[in-house]
Parts: structure tokens; C-alpha cells; sequence
């Protein structure tokens, strides 16, 4: 056998054990007769000492190691001399004294330090050789809890009667969003399947086939632009459930993220009950749908306010048709020139026309009261009374020491541009809480939004969401005052999971393509496998889908999906270590019927 014991097992009880290990060099010091190589398997490191006077055959290999080599120790486990342990290592106790030597196979010197207390490689060259950038503890250890994460989903799930069924990889290709990808028919030239984006139509059609419980680990596939959290493929938990309302989707959803997070990440808080925003609410409170709720500084409405002030720029706005809105950087009033207008210029590269900032000199116990003119550092400050500036601190929740952040312009801009500016001083700040997991519902979304340029509606998350009851009888007379059934999950500023309460009957669900402007023939040759089956005494049903790579991002606490993923793609959708995509030969191209463009 190579080895029987795992290196990261071994402790203090293990003293006098005969022991064969197996793995990698992590580092190698040499003391002039004594070699202590630090050797490392998936469950960690142990010390392991070569010593020439007891063991020279064991001594004589270990000159010839270097970082990386794979070797076979034997040997036994024995104290470490007094005053030597290492607290920071599971096995900092013990070291292994060798007997026998045995190496396995040599490496070339890697191209970056697999330390972990080295600096970190860039990126590219890491995922070019990712082979050697997973013997990195952090990303070893992001993968045990993906699977970890993954196992507990499967558990929870199955405990509740939800089976796991696979739906197909090559399907029809349906306005979902995204772009599909597109795989092309040999037997069938000139025909395509197309990766599923997401099972949407599949799961639903399970449950009208009768599977009142599905789920599935499921991948997925969207040719779009990516971001730190975007990947071109990706994995999701998809559910879907027979005979519910939304309160039992959201019960569902909050018991299994809670106790994914409780179990997992024990040492994290979790911010419980979750709460509950409107779409509307979330937008004109945190300038997004995806709010960070780690910390307050919400955004106010200063319309009012501003509207009988004498400074033009706040009236001009407003008489035509804007909003005046603001938010309270806390302890900010000192901020120099330099940090307000390298705001300013975060403002208008989001949007805004410009930013108007107050600073409120004076201590957070000071009265607003007693705040005199000179306490105001403001570009409009002889625009705006003392009366106005208290009124408007009094409606951010501001206090002395603090700066005003306010933008004039329409209300998507200026919610938009204080939802960037409210995340940024919340990292500059460091306001919110990176042990805490603040988990949240956004509920009641448009059902439909007006879609200016192609003069048609659109669904902002997917068209088989249904309208509330009270609603329907709005997709005739008001299309955009109806709101949908449909809710996101969210924790700490990333959107988590997304679902809905589907169309159940054919008339509501044919009403919403009509309005996104397809015509009875399109229906049908786009969606009418759903259509039809939705006249075979479908019942009400709904579900949702999570990322599971945000979900492992988060509660690993790291920045990017690609830490998490074991062979991800980088921004531009290329594989560095395959080489994907790549040209294929012009023989396999043929055979699909297909040329290429120069």
C-alpha cells in the first residue's frame, strides 16, 4: 500500500505508531545532518524528520527532494522536542521520524509558490496551470465545501420527499435572456440544439407529468457578458413544487438556507427572520434589488425638501418630473477635495449629471439644532438655509460629522447612482459585518417592464411568472401596474436565488407572450410543448433556483466564483488551461454542414 495513514490526521496520541504516509514536499529545510520536510496530502500537513545518523538510506533520498516531488515515508510518530510545536498546524505537536524513503516522482519547479503565505500568482498563470493551483490549501478547502454545501442540499431535500431528476442537456433553443449556446446536428443539418440555460420549462413540466417534489443539481449554460460572479457554465439548485403559494416557496427557502449556513459555516451569524422588501421598497431604499442589509445608510427622498430650497439645480429637477435623493456617509465631514471629487466622479461614471455633497461639521452628539452656517461645507451652501439642511439631515438620519451625498435626476438614475455610492462607502467604511450572513427577501416585482427601443414588454425574470390574483384583470387595462409572484433571495449585496409562482392556466400565460409581442404562431412554435400541457389540468405550482457557486463564494467569504470552481473559465469566457475554445478541424465542420466566416 502507498500509504494508511493521512498526514493531517496524525496528534499527540498518535506518539509510538508505525505509520506509512504518502505526498507531496510543501517545503524542505535542511539543518546539516537533519532534513524536516513538511509533507502534504489532501488532509493537511505533517512534519517529517531525516535524520543521517539514524537513518542515512532515508537521509541520502531526502538531499535529492525538492518541493512538489510525491514521496512514500515510513516511520513513526513521536513527540515534538519541547518548546518546538506549532500551534497554527493540526499536527503541530508530532513529527515523523523516518525510516524508509521512498520517492514516487519528481516535479519541474512549479511556475508561481504554492504557500500559502506567498504572494498570490496572477491569475491567469494559476488557471493555466490549475493542476498545480489545487494543491493550494484555500482553493482544496473551497472545494470540500462545495461539496459539502452540494451533500447538505441533497440531504435536506430528499428528507422532505423531493426527488432529483435530470432533464436533458440538448434542447430547443427559447428566448430565455441570455444568449444561447449553440450545438449544431449532424444527422439533422442546418438544425441546432441549444444548451439549457435553465431547466425552466422542463422542471415545470415535471410537475404537471405528476413529480409533485423535483430538484436537480443542475448545469447551465449562458453565452453573456461575464462578472466576478458570472461564469459561461455554471451549477444551480432547481426546484420546482406542485399544489403551493409563494409563503410555502419562502418557508422552504429560509429553513434551507438557514440551516445550510447554521451547519456549515457554524462560526458565521445569521441575520434571522429574513426580512421582507418590496421591489419597490429595496430600489428607493438601497438604489438596488439586491441590497446589502449588513448595514444601514439607506437612501432617503429629499423631493420635498429640496423642492422649496433656492438652489435651481434641486428645482429644476424637479419640475421636470425628477427626484431629489440622498444618503448620510457617517463620520465623512472632513472628507478634503480630493475624496469629493473623486466621488463626484463615481457619480457620473454611474449616471449622474453631478453629486451634491454637504458636510456637517461639528461631533455625532452636537444638536442639529445648534448647527451654524460656518458648520456647512457645501458647493450650494449659499443656496441652501440652515432650515434646508436640517431638514434634509433630519431626512437621512444624519448627524454632525457627517456628509450628505445628493443626487437630482430622474428616479432610476439617482436610485442607481446612491445604490453604487451607498455600496462603496460601505466598503471604504467598512461598515458591514464579514461574519455576518444578512440573508433577505425581495418580493412583488413588475411583472412586465416597457421595452422602449423594440416598443414591446418585457419580463424582467422570466414570462411564466404569474400576476398576482388581484392583477390579472391589469394585463388588459394597465400592464405596468401588475405585479408578479415573484420573490429573490439575497445576502450581503449578491443576488442568491430567484423564483416565482407560474402560470397555471393557458390564458394568463398566452396574455403575457402577447403582450412581449409574440403572435399565436410563435407561441406555439417556441413554447407550445408548455402551452399545451398547461390545458391537461396543470396544477398551480412554482419554485426557484439558487447559484450554487454564489452560494459557496459567500460563505467561503471569497470575491470571485472562480475560486470555488475547479476548472473555471476567466472574464472572456476562455479556458487557459485546455485552450478553449479553439479552431476545430475543417473535416468535423464539414460533417456538421457548417463553414466559417473570416
Amino acid at each position: 500500500m502507498y500509504k494508511n495513514t493521512s498526514c493531517g490526521s496524525l496528534r499527540k496520541l498518535d506518539k509510538g505508531r508505525e505509520v506509512i504516509l504518502a505526498g507531496w514536499v510543501h517545503r524542505r529545510r535542511d539543518h546539516g545532518g537533519i532534513i524536516f520536510i513538511d509533507l502534504r496530502d489532501t488532509s493537511g500537513t505533517v512534519q517529517v524528520v531525516l535524520n543521517q545518523e539514524l537513518f542515512p538510506d532515508s537521509y541520502t533520498v531526502g538531499i535529492e527532494a525538492r518541493p512538489e516531488w510525491v514521496l512514500q515515508i515510513e516511520g513513526e510518530v513521536s513527540k515534538r522536542p519541547e518548546g518546538t510545536d506549532n500551534p497554527r498546524n493540526p499536527t503541530g505537536g508530532v513529527e515523523v521520524i523516518a525510516h524508509k524513503v521512498r520517492i514516487l516522482n519528481s516535479s519541474k519547479v512549479p511556475p508561481f509558490d504554492l504557500d500559502e503565505e506567498a504572494p498570490e500568482a496572477d491569475e491567469l498563470l494559476r488557471l493555466k496551470y490549475r493542476y498545480l493551483d489545487l494543491r493550494r490549501a484555500t482553493l482544496r478547502d473551497n472545494l470540500v465545501l462545495r461539496h459539502k454545501v452540494v451533500k447538505y442540499i441533497r440531504d435536506y431535500l430528499s428528507q422532505r420527499d423531493f426527488i432529483e431528476v435530470e432533464t436533458p442537456i440538448l434542447t430547443k433553443s427559447t428566448p430565455e435572456g441570455a444568449r444561447d449556446y449553440l450545438v449544431p446536428s449532424r444527422v439533422h443539418p442546418g438544425n441546432f440544439y441549444a444548451l439549457p440555460q435553465s431547466p425552466q420549462q422542463m422542471k415545470q413540466l415535471l410537475v404537471m407529468g405528476g413529480v409533485e417534489r423535483y430538484f436537480q443539481i443542475a448545469r447551465c449554460f449562458r453565452d453573456e457578458d461575464l462578472r466576478a460572479d458570472r461564469q459561461p457554465e455554471f451549477t444551480q439548485l432547481d426546484l420546482e413544487m406542485g399544489f403551493v403559494e409563494e409563503e410555502d416557496i419562502l418557508g422552504l427557502m429560509e429553513d434551507l438556507f438557514t440551516g445550510l449556513a447554521e451547519s456549515i459555516v457554524p462560526q458565521k451569524k445569521v441575520l434571522k427572520p429574513f426580512p421582507r422588501l418590496s421591489y419597490a421598497d429595496s430600489m428607493a431604499r438601497y438604489g438596488n434589488d439586491r441590497p446589502d442589509l449588513r448595514f444601514q445608510m439607506e437612501i432617503a427622498d429629499l423631493t420635498d425638501v429640496a423642492a422649496q430650497t433656492d438652489f435651481q439645480v434641486f428645482r429644476n429637477t424637479v419640475e421636470s418630473g425628477g427626484v431629489v435623493m440622498g444618503l448620510a456617509a457617517p463620520g465623512c465631514a472632513g472628507y478634503t477635495r480630493r475624496q469629493i471629487d473623486d466621488l463626484t466622479s463615481l457619480a457620473r461614471h454611474w449616471g449622474a449629471s453631478g453629486l451634491v455633497t454637504v458636510a456637517l461639521a461639528g461631533e455625532p452628539t452636537d444638536s442639529l439644532e445648534g448647527l451654524a452656517q460656518e458648520d456647512v461645507r457645501s458647493p450650494a451652501s449659499r443656496f441652501l438655509s440652515l432650515d434646508d439642511v436640517r431638514g434634509m439631515a433630519q431626512r437621512l438620519g444624519a448627524n454632525r460629522g457627517d456628509l450628505l451625498l445628493i443626487v437630482a435626476a430622474p428616479f432610476d438614475t439617482a436610485a442607481l447612482v446612491l445604490g453604487h455610492l451607498r455600496q462603496e462607502m460601505g466598503h471604504r467604511l467598512e461598515l458591514a459585518d464579514p461574519d455576518l450572513l444578512a440573508f433577505g427577501f425581495v418580493i412583488d416585482f413588475p411583472l412586465l417592464q416597457w421595452n422602449q427601443e423594440e416598443a414591446r414588454w418585457d419580463s424582467p425574470h422570466n414570462p411564466f411568472s404569474a400576476p398576482k390574483d388581484e392583477h390579472i384583470s391589469l394585463m388588459d387595462t394597465a400592464p405596468e401596474k401588475a405585479i408578479a409572484k415573484q420573490y429573490d433571495l439575497v445576502c450581503n449585496g449578491v443576488e442568491l436565488a430567484g423564483g416565482s409562482i407560474r402560470n397555471h392556466l393557458r390564458r394568463n400565460q398566452e396574455k403575457i407572450f402577447e403582450l412581449m409581442g409574440h403572435s399565436l404562431e410563435e407561441m406555439q412554435v417556441q413554447f407550445g410543448q408548455i402551452l399545451d400541457a398547461l390545458e391537461y389540468g396543470a396544477p398551480p405550482h412554482g419554485g426557484f433556483a439558487s447559484g450554487i457557486d454564489r452560494v459557496v463564494m459567500l460563505l467561503g467569504g471569497q470575491d470571485s466564483i472562480r475560486e470555488v470552481i475547479a476548472f473555471p473559465k476567466t472574464q472572456s469566457a476562455t479556458d487557459y488551461l485546455f485552450g478553449a475554445p479553439s479552431p476545430v478541424h475543417q473535416r468535423q465542420l464539414r460533417e456538421l454542414h457548417i463553414q466559417t466566416l473570416d
